[in-house]
């Protein structure tokens, strides 16, 4: 199956636990369930010590807030991407979230995830 054939209601039930356990293990620097719900290739390219140097340095990813607004989807290809509004508990202003899922054997995996 191909992810862009879900709807946007059967993406959400997905992403949107998937990206509320990216920001508690982001601002929880929990490396392992952090990546849990990565695809083989995200878990390959998503480098244990330079997560870590992102989690003890960067403000924005360890004091997410768990509030954020849905903003659209994108679908390409294999894979939708799916953007949110984003604040932080410590910083002003807001963020743009993309997360990237797609199918793995079976699965719905996340493929892509950032803040900026």
């Amino acid at each position: 199956m191909n992810i862009i054939e879900l709807s946007d209601e059967d993406i959400l039930k997905v992403a949107n636990p998937y990206w509320d356990d990216l920001v508690k293990y982001s601002n929880n620097k929990n490396y392992g369930a952090f990546t849990r719900n990565f695809s083989h290739q995200m878990k390959v390219a998503a480098n244990e010590v330079e997560i870590g140097k992102q989690f003890a340095r960067s403000e924005l990813t360890k004091n997410l807030s768990k509030e954020r607004d849905f903003l659209g989807m994108i679908r390409r290809g294999e894979h939708v991407t799916v953007l949110f509004k984003q604040t932080n508990k410590k910083m002003d202003g807001e963020w743009l979230g993309r997360l990237v899922l797609g199918f793995e054997e079976d699965e719905i995996k996340i493929f892509g995830a950032t803040i900026f």
